[in-house]
């Protein structure tokens, strides 16, 4: 039986718990940091916060963190992703060389502009002097469904062949099928880039707009996309896959999506601070990636203009409408991916 941690218990953290447990081959500890949530998962096996309705299977347990990580063969991290570094920090003490690392979060570190694999790396590199083996777990996968059993098919990406193999082998499952990929940059920034989009595909539906608009919007958020992975060193294909266009039309079409769900509230005049209280704890990743993004394509010289006025809607309260229209009355272009 294999020793599996799960690090974060908000929706996603425990449907994947769901989908390890109820394989009976694993031996599956989950940390939450919410008492609340230690308390319905053990007494109730549920987890009525994040993930109401669904029953967390009897071979997961509830632990601390260090018992938790103790003995652990995949540490799978499922925390939001401006709280990764310091609850590495805290875990650190407990990891060893062989462990392999799994990171379940989407995102972009908005202080430092890394990727969880490298906030992760850098850690360790800091406190324990090596490198940790390390993979990220991306693709179209809301909670819910996943912990209901739809069928769902995620990558797992890293340049670590043993890991990939290790991770796609103890995850899959009939309803859960893993792909491996080399592109660690590629298929992270996928997942990242694309909550930004979405943010905008739920403005363009709050505004009333049509499905005209959000094809557009998805098509040339591609684009954007490819451009930053691609002068960031990942891959065009990986944008083609299911860490990119698979988890780009899921977030921006799906009525689960947090993200997109924002973007719906802004494009009907509310302000961010009122939306983000209303959502009671959970994260739309989007509003930290989207400034971290507009930065890290500005290092790179690249030109993201649909992440730029997402950007000054939720940093600097910009019109959406506007935003819309600065948009679409841009100087003319050619179509591809090297244009803007």
């Amino acid at each position: 039986m294999s020793e599996i941690a799960i690090i974060g218990a908000g929706a996603w953290g425990t449907a994947l718990s769901i989908v390890l447990g109820r394989k009976n081959a694993h031996r599956v500890r989950i940390w939450a940091r919410e008492e609340e949530v230690q308390r319905s998962i053990q007494m109730e096996r549920c987890n009525r916060l994040f993930l109401p309705d669904y029953s967390v299977p009897e071979s997961v347990s509830v632990r601390a963190l260090a018992e938790c990580l103790a003995g652990a063969q995949i540490v799978v991290c499922a925390v939001p992703s401006q709280h990764v570094r310091a609850i590495m920090q805290k875990m650190q003490p407990h990891l060893t060389q062989e462990v392999l690392l799994v990171s379940a979060t989407k995102g972009l570190e908005e202080k430092t502009l890394l990727r969880m694999s490298e906030v992760m790396r850098d850690v360790t590199r800091a406190e324990r002097g090596f490198d940790l083996r390390i993979g990220a777990l991306s693709g179209p996968s809301f909670a819910k469904e996943v912990a209901r059993g739809d069928p769902t098919a995620l990558t797992i990406a890293s340049p670590d062949a043993g890991l990939a193999k290790t991770v796609q082998r103890e995850f899959s499952d009939p309803y859960f099928r893993v792909y491996t990929n080399d592109d660690l940059t590629g298929v992270e920034l996928g997942g990242a880039l694309k909550n930004i989009i979405a943010i905008a595909a739920g403005v363009c539906h709050g505004l009333g707009l049509g499905h005209n608009s959000i094809a557009a919007l998805l098509t040339r958020g591609l684009s954007e996309m490819t451009r930053l992975v691609t002068a960031c060193g990942g891959r065009q294909e990986t944008l083609a896959g299911l860490a990119g266009l698979g988890d780009l039309v899921l977030t921006c079409t799906g009525e689960l999506s947090r993200n997109r769900a924002l973007g719906v509230e802004l494009g009907r005049g509310r302000k961010l601070e009122e939306v983000v209280s209303g959502m009671r704890g959970r994260v739309a990743e989007g509003i930290f990636t989207t400034y971290a993004a507009v930065q890290l394509a500005h290092a790179r010289g690249i030109e993201m203009p649909i992440t730029e006025q997402m950007d000054a809607v939720l940093q600097n309260g910009k019109s959406p409408r506007e935003a819309i229209h600065e948009l679409m009355t841009r100087s003319a272009k050619s179509e591809g991916i090297a244009e803007s």
